[in-house]
């Protein structure tokens, strides 16, 4: 059921970017409760897998893939429509495509993606609830945020100016998170890699 929840989130996704390229105002206010939703699912899926004993490695590695492909897709169709700089999907792609690599590494051994990193601090970072959580808010203000900014701008509101300087802070906000949460990975993964565990060799 969780892992059911996790994949429907893309239809909704491509429906939810599909009216964003409507050019009709009123339809992408209405995006702002629809991305709250699909950003909700997030939550709820993993809701659900603890509450129906659902945890697993497959569920973690779709819970991981679904999250990076919303993430990179919003912001770059965000960066495509102006609303925020390119530097913003640069940066989260980058990011994603490094951890994602070290993690590999981890998952192959059957280590569950959020358990792969040992320092006390970089647990903190990178796998702690509430660092996870303020990540997660953090985004989803700032994607319901730059949605509202939009629909605003295609009605050309007075309430625009105002609220692309909030989205802004809120996107910048999120992308500090993104770098402070991957940069733990990629230290502990390199030095995984450099010293592997006996019995294993590096390609």
């Amino acid at each position: 059921m969780a892992n059911l929840i996790t994949l429907l989130r893309f239809p909704l996704l491509f429906a939810y970017v599909g009216l964003l390229y409507t050019g009709n105002g009123v339809l992408q206010l209405w995006c702002v409760p629809f991305i709250t939703l699909i950003i909700f699912m997030d939550m709820f899926d993993g809701l659900v897998a603890r509450a129906r004993g659902e945890v697993s490695l497959l569920g973690s590695v779709l819970d991981i893939a679904t999250d990076r492909a919303f993430e990179i897709i919003l912001w770059v169709v965000f960066a495509h429509l102006g609303l925020i700089p390119v530097i913003i999907p640069l940066i989260v792609i980058t990011r994603g495509t490094t951890v994602d690599a070290v993690r590999a590494v981890g998952m192959k051994d059957g280590l569950p993606a959020f358990e792969q990193v040992r320092h006390p601090v970089s647990r903190f970072l990178v796998s702690s609830r509430f660092m996870r959580d303020s990540y997660g808010i953090a985004k989803g203000f700032a994607f319901g945020f730059l949605t509202l900014n939009l629909g605003l701008q295609t009605l050309g509101s007075s309430w625009e100016p105002t609220v692309h300087v909030i989205a802004l802070v809120l996107t910048w906000l999120s992308i500090t998170f993104t770098i402070a949460r991957g940069l733990p990975v990629l230290i502990e993964g390199y030095s995984l890699l450099e010293n592997p565990p006996q019995g294993r060799t590096k390609d």
